[in-house]
């Protein structure tokens, strides 16, 4: 009677899903960009295909956004001219233009984020789509989970990988999409307000923060690509216990798989407390930044003042002119500083991106090997393995 729990444990832990698993660390690399490159060949299958449309209609509508960002952006240097003027009729009617302007921002913001959702339900359609075509393929599904055991979880990386890859990458979309357009033009106006002084400034400074975050989240993609096989494991062995709930049950095995499944959750929540450990540091290093930008604007602004090129202008003018040459400086750098923002959700795509890449090149593998077994008539391939 003592011997059946340890057997009905034993079948659990021979589960393929929990592997320990053998395979390359994952890494910010050259097979990065290479699984990342192969996913999107998925996402966007053709120029003329719906997600293309869709990614061209969301560069427009960000384009158009941070036109009308740029002219909110100057009101304020507007209005220290008509405020410092005394002038109503002036006020009034940058007044009148600040709401149209903010109005028209909010509604460009929210079709923005419209349709970056819009592009993550059809990533994930896309995506889980051609997973399935390939996990479905001559009984792939059968080898991958009964047996082979070198990829872990693989319905924890169709159903739940893919959405949060997908959910990641839209929220980061839109902000790629317009970086290199906004860091030409706004580099262009610092240039123009600051001398070559501004831009050298905000580039090295940039520079210098992604070498830092690189540094940092490096350990953090393969701490994430730990803890989503655990999370795997830690769900498939409360699946085990409930497909096996009466045998267990029967045999009085409910203290045995108590303590293996405390077992699991423990590796799990340690693992969580590692990768936040990690995340601590990177989010140190990304408010370091941001706050000290802010600083770094003012200290560009600083240097013409002080060297007398704007000696001439009153005191009107002169805060005029240091409102809008802020506001150049500090939209660049703040430019950067979202890209740097990012760090923490690109981290997280890099972990999916892996774990769905390696998916996707075993199902590859599998579905090439089974190429000959594609027949009307599933017995056939039975026969022939």
């Amino acid at each position: 009677m003592c011997s059946a729990p340890s057997s009905v444990a034993s079948q659990v832990m021979a589960v393929p899903g929990f592997a320990a698993g053998a395979g390359a660390r994952p890494r910010l690399d050259l097979r990065l960009v290479q699984r990342f490159l192969r996913i999107q060949k998925v996402c966007f299958p053709s120029w003329s295909s719906q997600n293309v449309l869709m990614f061209l209609t969301l560069l427009c509508v960000t384009l158009l956004e941070q036109l009308v960002i740029y002219q909110v952006g100057l009101i304020p240097s507007q209005y220290y001219g008509v405020l410092g003027n005394k002038d109503l009729a002036g006020f009034k009617a940058l007044t009148f233009l600040a709401v149209v302007l903010i109005i028209l921002n909010s509604t460009l913001k929210s079709f923005d984020q419209f349709t970056c959702k819009l592009l993550y339900v059809s990533w994930r359609k896309d995506l889980t789509e051609h997973l399935h075509h390939l996990y479905f393929r001559a009984r792939v599904y059968y080898t991958l989970n009964v047996l082979q055991d070198d990829i872990d979880n693989p319905d924890q990386r169709i159903s739940q990988d893919v959405e949060r890859f997908c959910r990641q990458l839209s929220s980061m979309a839109s902000k790629l999409i317009i970086s290199p357009f906004t860091l030409t033009y706004y580099t262009y106006q610092c240039f123009k307000s600051t001398g070559w002084l501004g831009p050298v400034s905000i580039f090295g400074y940039f520079i210098l923060g992604t070498m830092v975050n690189k540094t940092l989240m490096g350990p953090i993609v393969t701490k994430l690509v730990q803890q989503e096989k655990l999370e795997g494991d830690f769900r498939f062995k409360h699946m085990q216990i409930r497909v096996n709930a009466e045998p267990a049950a029967f045999y009085r095995a409910g203290h045995v798989e108590h303590m293996r499944t405390d077992r699991r959750l423990q590796r799990l929540l340690h693992t969580q407390r590692e990768l936040m450990s990690k995340e601590l540091w990177l989010y140190i290093g990304i408010n370091t930044f941001d706050y000290l930008g802010s600083i770094l604007s003012y200290v560009v602004i600083a240097i013409p003042i002080f060297s007398g090129i704007y000696g001439d202008l009153s005191p009107t003018e002169l805060s005029t002119l240091v409102s809008k040459n802020a506001f150049v400086c500090i939209y660049l750098i703040n430019c950067f500083t979202q890209l740097i923002d990012l760090s923490t959700t690109f981290s997280d795509v890099a972990g999916y991106t892996h774990r769905i890449g390696e998916l996707q090149e075993a199902l590859l593998d599998m579905s090439q090997k089974s190429e000959d077994c594609e027949t009307p008539s599933e017995s056939e391939c039975d026969l022939n393995k």
